[in-house]
């Protein structure tokens, strides 16, 4: 998968290495977007290695019982005039954001199927293991202006794994979260509800609860540079229509955004909104976005597909937008900078990498508590019945950032 412009090979994106390669000693990694400007790097098609679902309750299961079904209105000529205020707040269940997970649903996913994967456990071993949402986070940095982030990161037996802190800022602000927000919130989900069924060619139902503990979750393989990875991601729906039945390229994000009036405000969409947009579904190989534009009283007037290969297009020209070989080679470059620093294989030891907008990113080394992030259960062995009915009934909370 490559933006246009950039040489594909047969199923894989021929590309060379980063031009700025850091120094195994390196204290920090700078983030400015000029040194990053290099030829796109390697990226492997992902490909779907399984699934998992949440329920209602949060609770784990190993398959695709939360998938739910593309189904869009009739085009009618006429806007679907959703009513995404309905049901808020009286039929509205949220997570609990309290209950900040970690990687522990992933975790749970390879303990059942570590032994079935291509390459077995050996291929394991050097493999990147995290949530698509905090690598979102690492292709948008260069250009992020507003949001810090921090991402432990432990090595097991081999395996570099990545999980996101909650910064004391973001808990600030969810915790002083304004209702607007908390409802613009809810919108984002009732509009997957007017816009998924629960079996292919069905009708969407949105006279039911908006619950966000109900998740579909993919976990996918891929390889950046020479960084093999398995992460995993939500997923909104799959697409009974599309060319191909193979996942990822069936699956469809969907989003919302306010309705646009004027150029300017088209290319502050462009700059800022899409790029995230795109680095979501870029990275799981999701190939189209379906976007919702919704009026101020929070009706969705119009809908418009964003193909995610395109969305680069809109931005090629704008000599302040984003460049996807710049999000992906500063990616590359961390992912080598993580692994140079976090050589000892240690489950209880956490180097905790920490950025801000306008500086680099720089480490800091914790043991145990309140760091520590891998659960004892996959510690002691992978195959242990025991420890897998432990890790079945694990529920303790942990103080980590938002899984997407």
């Amino acid at each position: 998968m490559e933006p246009r412009g950039t040489k594909r090979g047969a199923g894989k994106i021929e590309v060379a290495e980063p031009r700025n390669k850091l120094p195994r000693s390196a204290p920090s990694l700078p983030t400015d977007p000029a040194l990053y400007s290099g030829p796109f790097p390697f990226y492997r098609r992902p490909s779907e290695l399984g699934c998992f679902s949440l329920d209602a309750q949060r609770q784990y299961h190993g398959d695709a019982r939360a998938l739910r079904y593309y189904s869009p209105p009739p085009t009618n000529g006429q806007g679907p005039n959703f009513d995404l205020r309905d049901g808020y707040p009286d039929r509205y269940q949220p997570r609990d954001e309290e209950l900040q997970e970690g990687l522990d649903h992933l975790l749970r996913w390879l303990l059942e199927h570590r032994g079935q994967l291509e390459g077995g456990p050996g291929w394991l071993a050097g493999a990147i293991v995290t949530w698509r949402g905090h690598l979102t986070k690492l292709l948008t940095t260069p250009y992020e202006r507003q949001d810090g982030w921090q991402l432990a990161a432990s090595r097991f037996q081999g395996t570099l794994y990545l999980s996101e802190v909650e910064t004391p800022a973001a808990r600030v602000q969810r915790l002083a979260r304004p209702p607007l927000l908390r409802e613009l919130m809810y919108m984002g989900y009732k509009f997957e509800q007017y816009m998924c069924a629960d079996k292919p060619g069905g009708s969407p139902d949105p006279s039911g609860e908006v619950n966000t503990n109900v998740a579909f979750c993919s976990v996918l393989r891929s390889r950046l540079g020479n960084h093999p990875l398995l992460f995993s991601g939500e997923v909104d729906c799959r697409d009974p229509q599309a060319p191909s039945t193979q996942p990822p390229t069936c699956y469809v994000e969907l989003k919302t955004s306010k309705e646009m009036h004027s150029p300017g405000q088209w290319r502050s969409f462009y700059r800022h909104k899409l790029l995230k947009w795109w680095a979501q579904s870029f990275l799981p190989g999701v190939p189209n976005v379906v976007a919702g534009f919704r009026n101020p009283e929070g009706f969705v007037c119009s809908l418009k597909t964003f193909p995610t290969m395109e969305m680069f297009e809109h931005v090629r020209n704008d000599r302040d937008g984003w460049n996807p070989s710049v999000c992906m080679n500063f990616c590359a470059a961390f992912l080598s900078f993580a692994q140079n620093t976090v050589v000892q294989d240690d489950p209880r030891l956490v180097h905790l990498f920490s950025w801000e907008p306008g500086g680099p990113v720089t480490v800091s080394v914790h043991q145990d508590a309140p760091y520590a992030f891998l659960p004892m259960w996959p510690q002691a062995t992978w195959t242990s019945p025991i420890l897998l009915a432990t890790a079945r009934t694990r529920s303790t909370p942990c103080r980590w950032g938002r899984r997407s």
